[in-house]
C-alpha cells in the first residue's frame, strides 16, 4: 500500500515528525516477539523481567515488549524500597520478600499468557519510514500472531502516537474538530470490532463537547482548550486521547488524569481506534496511518474545515424529532 504524506510533514523544529507505534496481540510470548524483533531491526535485548523485554539500540531507538497486565511484572515501588539503615536481619528479610514478590508475578505471567495481549511498544519512527516497520506485522503474523478478530475475547488494539506539527491553539482545535467531523468515518472504514466496541478504552465523543468546539464562536487560548477537554472528557478512554500531550503542555496542570501513572507526557495525539487486524495479510501501520492521514488534510484546509463545522452545527442542533423529519423526507424524495 502506498504511504500517504500528510499535509505537513515536519514538526516546529523543521524535523520530520515521527509516528509512535503500539499494537496488541495474542500467541507469541514477549521473549520470543523481542527475539523477532531484533532479528528484524537490530539492536541488542535487555531482559527487564521474565516477561517484560527491551530491543535497545535498533535504528530507531528501543523496542518495549510485554504482557499487557501490572500483575505480571514486579513492582518497582518495591524494588526501589531501600532499606540501607535496617539491619541485617531486616534487610535479608526485604531481599526474601523481593524475590517471593518476583517469583509470583513471573509465575501469573506464565498462567495468564495466551489470555493476556503481548504488546509491543515501537520507538517514534519517521512517518516516511512506516512501510519499512511493517515487516513486523508481516513477521508476527507468519509467526501465528492473532489479532483483534481471532476471538471475542481478544479487544485488542493498535495504536498510533503522531507527533503534532506545532503546539499553538488553532491547530490542535482544528485538528480536533477534523477528528471529530471524521470520527464516523473511520469507525466504519476500520469496522471496529464488536468486542472493543464494548470494553471502554476507545470511546467516542459525546455530542455536547463537538457542539461546543465546533461551534463557529468557539475560539479559546490553550488553557481554556485544555480545560473544556478535561471537563467533558475526564477519562483516558477515548478514541483520540489528548492527555499525553496536555501533560507534556501543561505539566504544573492540577488535574490529576494529566499525572496518573498511564499517562506519559509527550507531544503526540494518541489515536486509539483501530483494531489489530494481523489476520488480514497486507493490514499494518500504514493502513492506519493513511485513514489518521485523512484527518490532518481536513484539519489543513479551512475553508472546507469550516463549511463542515456549520453543517454539523446545523444538523446536530436540532430537535430529534425534527433530525428524523428531515431525514424522512430526504427518503421520500430520493426514492
Amino acid at each position: 500500500m502506498t504511504l500517504q504524506a500528510p499535509p505537513n510533514r515536519t514538526n516546529s523544529n523543521g524535523k520530520t515528525r515521527r509516528v509512535g507505534v503500539e499494537i496488541e496481540f495474542a500467541g507469541l510470548p514477549p521473549r520470543d516477539t523481542a527475539e523477532l524483533v531484533r532479528e528484524l531491526f537490530g539492536g541488542e535485548l535487555n531482559v527487564v523481567s521474565p516477561h517484560r523485554l527491551l530491543v535497545e539500540a535498533t535504528r530507531w531507538g528501543e523496542f518495549g515488549i510485554e504482557l499487557d497486565t501490572q500483575y505480571a511484572h514486579p513492582d518497582k515501588t518495591l524494588l526501589e524500597d531501600h532499606h540501607e539503615s535496617d539491619s541485617e536481619w531486616a534487610r535479608q528479610q526485604h531481599q526474601r520478600r523481593i524475590e517471593f514478590h518476583q517469583k509470583t508475578r513471573e509465575l501469573i505471567g506464565d498462567m495468564v499468557t495466551g489470555l493476556v495481549p503481548t504488546e509491543i511498544v515501537c520507538p517514534p519512527i519517521p512517518w516516511d519510514e512506516l512501510n519499512e516497520l511493517d515487516q513486523l506485522f508481516d513477521a508476527l503474523r507468519d509467526k501465528g500472531a492473532k489479532g483483534t478478530d481471532a476471538s471475542l475475547l481478544y479487544g485488542f488494539g493498535l495504536h498510533l502516537n503522531p507527533e503534532v506539527e506545532r503546539f499553538d491553539v488553532d491547530y490542535l482545535l482544528s485538528m480536533m474538530q477534523a477528528y471529530l467531523l471524521l470520527a464516523s468515518w473511520l469507525r466504519d472504514e476500520i469496522k471496529v470490532d464488536i468486542t472493543r466496541e464494548v470494553l471502554p478504552h476507545a470511546n467516542p465523543f459525546h455530542k455536547e463537547y463537538a457542539l461546543k468546539i465546533l461551534d463557529s464562536g468557539y475560539q479559546p487560548d490553550l488553557d481554556t482548550f485544555i480545560n473544556d477537554y478535561l471537563h467533558y472528557n475526564p477519562t483516558r478512554n477515548r478514541e483520540l486521547d489528548l492527555l499525553p500531550l496536555f501533560a507534556h503542555l501543561r505539566p504544573d496542570h492540577p488535574h490529576e488524569l494529566l499525572h496518573g501513572q498511564l499517562t506519559k507526557p509527550r507531544p503526540t495525539f494518541h489515536y486509539r481506534l483501530p483494531n489489530a487486524q494481523l489476520s488480514h495479510p497486507g493490514w499494518g501501520s500504514v493502513v492506519e496511518w493513511n485513514r489518521w492521514v485523512e484527518v490532518e488534510k481536513l484539519a489543513a484546509n479551512s475553508n472546507v474545515l469550516r463549511a463542515r463545522c456549520d453543517e454539523y452545527i446545523a444538523e446536530h442542533s436540532q430537535p430529534w424529532w425534527r433530525r428524523c423529519k428531515t431525514k424522512l423526507l430526504g427518503l421520500f424524495k430520493s426514492s
